[in-house]
């Protein structure tokens, strides 16, 4: 993935205004899995004249571009992620929220064997893992 955020959506055909662009700016540089309440926060300290339905609705046009991903970790809040980042999973801290994102080839493997002998070619998926850490001792 070479192009920015606010490139694809220029690519795209999409007007950039300096909100949008301060806005898909925000969502580029997060390592995390923003709502649009901390999006909000996060493009005000850029631009204190963005509003929280311009960023409402702005993630709502980058979702139907599909530009954004919302990802629901069953927490009630809606979350996004670029829809263009390498493929990973999630783990879920049940504790403290934290989202951890992972690759397993042995994983990526089991669901392709899975498809294939329920009779299907596996095209995507999304895997949520849900968990507590375990106690140290």
């Amino acid at each position: 993935m070479s192009e920015t955020i606010a490139e694809r959506c220029a690519a795209q055909g999409l007007r950039m205004t300096g909100q949008r662009k301060t806005i898909a700016d925000v969502l580029q540089d997060s390592t995390d899995h923003p709502d649009v309440e901390e999006l909000y926060a996060r493009a005000s300290q850029r631009d204190p004249r963005i509003s929280l339905a311009t960023v409402y609705r702005t993630v709502k046009l980058f979702e139907e571009e599909g530009i954004l991903e919302k990802v629901d970790f069953g927490d009630g809040r809606a979350r996004y992620e670029d829809a263009e980042r390498a493929h990973h999973d999630h783990l879920i801290d049940l504790k403290t929220g934290a989202v951890i994102e992972f690759v397993d080839p042995e994983i990526e493997a089991l669901q392709e064997k899975i498809a294939a002998k329920l009779g299907y070619r596996l095209t995507g998926h999304r895997m949520e893992l849900y968990g507590v850490p375990l106690k140290k001792g």
